[in-house]
């Protein structure tokens, strides 16, 4: 079994040749235009995951995806030839859905910061129910233990 280490340089080292080999060599029309976002390897060096985008609709992401699974022979080769690895890595391709992720959070912050305005909108003409400040303070405590000495001795 490979080191972390090793399998991170392989895994960046993949990412730059599939995404050279992407822009240059391969041809299909069915291919739009796809990022590379990341590439995981395993442990043993023996499978790589390869995690892309595609700009487009679901119809661009299709064909985006059967356009990489037939050139899929072509980029492994090439890994090979490039990484100089022993056994070069079976390569799998998975559709990233960070794009979709960054929406639902954007959409999430978009509800919290709407809710955080609308609680200033209603603190703005608020006033205190009590006293401006609830909180004994050390003079309070001082004045009213003499106040509390001062009667017990009239008694």
């Amino acid at each position: 079994m490979a080191d972390a280490g090793r399998a991170l340089k392989l895994a960046d080292r993949i990412k730059v040749v599939v995404a050279e080999t992407l822009e240059r060599r391969i041809k299909d029309p069915r291919l739009g235009f796809v990022t590379v976002t990341d590439v995981r390897v395993t442990g043993d060096l023996h499978e790589a995951t390869i995690f892309y985008t595609v700009l487009g609709d679901e119809l661009a992401h299709t064909e985006s995806a059967a356009a990489l699974e037939s050139a899929k022979g072509v980029l492994r080769s090439e890994v090979g030839k490039q990484t100089g690895v022993r056994f070069t890595p079976t390569l799998t391709f998975l559709l990233d859905a960070l794009p979709e992720n960054a929406d639902a959070l954007e959409d999430l912050l978009r509800k919290a910061a709407e809710a955080d305005a609308a609680v200033h909108a209603v603190a703005e003409g608020a006033s205190y129910a009590g006293d401006a400040d609830p909180y004994r303070h050390d003079d309070d405590d001082s004045a009213s233990e003499s106040e509390s000495v001062e009667d017990d001795s009239e008694q």
